[in-house]
């Protein structure tokens, strides 16, 4: 009778604990969809990162490292972080490169002597010039480094090599498209001057065939200068039209005058701002993206919208009156697109310092719509992370992937954080990514705004559960 008695009451205890314990999960989990309720519409009527990113993009432009644009955004972000509020506002030093592309580039087809089709090119950063006349030799058409190996000197030396490889449009993620591509952009000059080409000109990495040449960086490696050889990049149509005219006529002469120039390092800023933790300030959940920009646009997607996104992170939490638990750090990392220097020296500074950084958001894909997020994480911080994706589904926000962040918070990588990385649809970032019309009125408001909600959703999540140790 009395085990009987005991028994019973052992069970309904352990009955009342489990209905506690559910009762508090739905009451948690009712109370975060309610707060990210409350963040999205405060995201889509009250969000400043559309007025933020028409400033940056409308009254400073394109700004590559080292340019007097690049400072001017580095005083404009400072300035807008201290009018948000945050409690400490603060620039990072670091020496960047300094590249200019100078007057702009020309180049032509001559299928015979007299007639000639203008093409558009522009050069790549960090490519080094051409003779002020610029340089005119028979064309080689390749789709990869074997096919040049195979060619050899004998067939390449003294012609300019013609890196055709296009973007394979039947992958889903454009992202895996441009990775598998971008080697003859970055490597191509490296490569091809090996078997004595005096230059290159690489297809625009992009799915869409238009007129614009795409840039970004490329690298010569450990060339001394006397062997650097000019690069350019092509627009898909000329591409096409290249291609289509050397099977024609595989004597014909491609004519490329650019006249860029490489200077010494310089000095420009990360720029930091931080509100303190009133509960774990030691716990630092950092976001950002990268301040500067390619020359040719104004950088609206690339980074601009990362950008503003992070800063309004903040904003949001002020209006609906949430304090953060832990630490929220912004950083809007110089040099991202021709060194990384920013990513570098910040996390070289962070280390010496032992700072805590528990989680790290990156926005660097676009200010089209988001679709999700991808992680770097163990698998123990993933799995409570794959529980939040319900609160995503009625945003259509909830592709969560393993694998990737970004390039200015990947220095943070360690066992126990966890990095993540915005993900918007890609199919069309790739149309304007690092070319003249990656310009303010590509980006939709709307779209950009959500972005805006998602990522403070997801500070908000870290910042109230921080991660499992």
């Amino acid at each position: 009778m009395l085990l009987n008695t005991l028994t019973k009451n052992k069970n309904m205890k352990i009955i009342i604990t489990l209905l506690t314990f559910f009762l508090s999960f739905n009451v948690f989990s009712q109370n975060d969809e309610e707060m990210l309720k409350e963040i999205f519409d405060t995201s889509m009527n009250s969000s400043n990162s559309y007025e933020l990113l028409d400033y940056l993009s409308n009254e400073i432009g394109g700004r590559l490292s080292g340019s007097l644009n690049a400072e001017r955004a580095v005083k404009w972000g400072k300035k807008e972080l201290n009018n948000i509020g945050f409690n400490k506002v603060w620039l990072q030093e670091l020496m960047v490169p300094k590249w200019v592309r100078g007057p702009k580039e020309f180049a032509l087809i001559e299928t015979q002597p007299g007639v000639t089709f203008n093409v558009d090119v522009c050069a790549l950063g960090g490519s080094v010039a051409t003779p002020s006349v610029g340089i005119k030799a028979n064309v080689i058409e390749v789709k990869s480094f074997e096919e040049l190996k195979e060619l050899g000197k004998k067939n390449i030396d003294g012609k300019i090599v013609f890196f055709n490889r296009a973007m394979q449009s039947n992958l889903i993620s454009t992202f895996q498209a441009y990775g598998e591509a971008v080697s003859q952009r970055t490597n191509g000059a490296a490569q091809a001057v090996k078997y004595g080409a005096i230059g290159v000109i690489v297809r625009s990495m992009s799915l869409r065939l238009d007129d614009n040449p795409h840039t970004g960086t490329m690298s010569y490696g450990n060339l001394p200068n006397s062997k650097k050889i000019p690069a350019a990049a092509i627009s898909t149509n000329a591409a096409e039209k290249l291609s289509d005219l050397l099977i024609i006529n595989p004597k014909l002469k491609f004519l490329l005058r650019q006249q860029c120039k490489q200077y010494k390092d310089v000095v420009s800023h990360n720029v930091i701002a931080e509100i303190k933790g009133s509960e774990y300030p030691d716990e630092i959940i950092l976001v950002g993206g990268h301040l500067d920009s390619w020359d040719l646009g104004d950088g609206s997607h690339d980074d601009g919208a990362g950008i503003v996104q992070s800063m309004d992170i903040l904003n949001i939490f002020n209006k609906i009156n949430y304090v953060p638990k832990r630490t929220i750090r912004i950083v809007l990392f110089m040099n991202e697109e021709n060194g990384t220097r920013g990513a570098k020296k910040y996390s070289e500074v962070s280390k010496k310092n032992n700072l805590n950084h528990i989680f790290a958001l990156e926005s660097d894909a676009g200010g089209f719509s988001p679709r999700g997020f991808s992680f770097t994480s163990n698998l123990k911080n993933f799995k409570r992370i794959q529980s939040w994706k319900k609160l995503f589904e009625p945003y259509l926000i909830h592709s969560f992937l393993l694998g990737g962040s970004g390039a200015d918070i990947a220095p943070l990588e360690n066992d126990n954080n966890v990095l993540a990385g915005l993900r918007p649809d890609s199919q069309r970032y790739f149309d304007y990514h690092h070319t003249s019309i990656d310009t303010f009125d590509a980006i939709n408001k709307r779209e950009l705004e959500l972005g805006t909600f998602a990522m403070t959703s997801l500070v908000y999540l870290f910042d109230k559960y921080g991660i499992v140790k």
